[in-house]
């Protein structure tokens, strides 16, 4: 299982970013995939997860913002971030888990996203 993630960049406070991470090595459908992050100085942070089925789960810091959505055509899972905060500056990695797996075992490389304040 190999994801890419990408999307990361510089943005001001309030702007949006969307990242993507893409699958491959599977079948895409059958994973559950979560976007996590890594601040410096802090431990990594859940951020946002969507199941098989399409439900979806967010950090009480992120929701109303973030909003994570998928697309098994294009084995794509994405990340829209609206009215960004400096507090969310961070390395964001995507992750894939099966149902009988219980933690993430399949990680994407990371891509940072800047917030200027």
């Amino acid at each position: 299982v190999q994801l890419q993630a990408s999307g990361g960049g510089l943005v001001q406070t309030g702007g949006s970013l969307r990242l993507s991470c893409v699958a491959s090595g599977h079948t895409f459908s059958n994973y559950h995939m979560g976007w996590f992050r890594l601040a410096p100085g802090k431990e990594r942070e859940f951020v946002a997860t969507i199941s098989t089925g399409g439900n979806t789960n967010y950090a009480d810091s992120v929701k109303g913002r973030f909003t994570i959505s998928r697309d098994n055509t294009k084995n794509t899972v994405y990340l829209q971030m609206n009215s960004l905060k400096p507090e969310d500056m961070a390395v964001y990695y995507c992750a894939a888990r099966r149902n009988y797996d219980y933690n993430y075992p399949y990680w994407g490389q990371g891509t940072l996203v800047t917030v200027s304040s």
